[in-house]
């Protein structure tokens, strides 16, 4: 299965996939932080027409995230063209396509989510609820449910990589993704 992830320069969820058999690549406007994969650095818009048969998407959460709502009134056009690249993905044409992004406006402005998960379901014990939209594919199931609900990523100190740890896919959701979607062929689920 040809995999692209788009808004993605950690790898966790492009190694999880070619660690499969997949062929996966990542995209991002970044440099890949692994770079022994299969990286595009550039626009996903440039190559999301390339025949992929599953996109797994990261869009960037800035503008996006009720965290950040104290903001909301200062950043309405940066928000607006957050919103227009998310529906842009959602409208690509993969026959597959998941949308990752912590609880924002896209569940008001464009549709809820097919699901909310959270990382103690799949082996870490802390709690950053993730939504997906989902198209053609199966909601994840947990895969490995553990004590502990620490808010680590919620309590994180100011620092310059603050961003990066934040917005990092923890490590048993990017295999359930892969291990989950990577083989699954119905196509009569939700779609976008």
């Amino acid at each position: 299965m040809r995999v692209l992830v788009a808004c993605e320069y950690s790898g966790a969820v492009r190694d999880a996939f070619a660690a499969l058999g997949h062929d996966a690549m990542s995209c991002d406007l970044l440099p890949s932080d692994a770079p022994h994969g299969k990286h595009y650095q550039g626009d996903v818009f440039d190559i999301i027409g390339d025949g992929w048969d599953l996109m797994v998407a990261h869009p960037p959460c800035t503008h996006l995230a009720v965290s950040g709502a104290r903001w909301f009134k200062d950043k309405q056009a940066e928000q607006e063209q957050g919103l227009e690249f998310v529906r842009r993905l959602m409208g690509a044409p993969i026959p597959r396509i998941a949308i990752e992004n912590p609880v924002s406006i896209i569940s008001s402005r464009i549709r809820k989510p097919d699901q909310i998960i959270q990382p103690w379901q799949f082996g870490h014990g802390e709690t950053k609820a993730t939504c997906l939209w989902l198209k053609n594919l199966p909601k994840l199931t947990p895969t490995d449910i553990v004590d502990g609900r620490e808010a680590r990523i919620h309590k994180l100190p100011p620092s310059p990589d603050r961003w990066k740890i934040r917005s990092a896919t923890y490590q048993g959701i990017a295999n359930a993704m892969a291990q989950q979607w990577g083989t699954y062929e119905n196509s009569t689920t939700s779609t976008l």
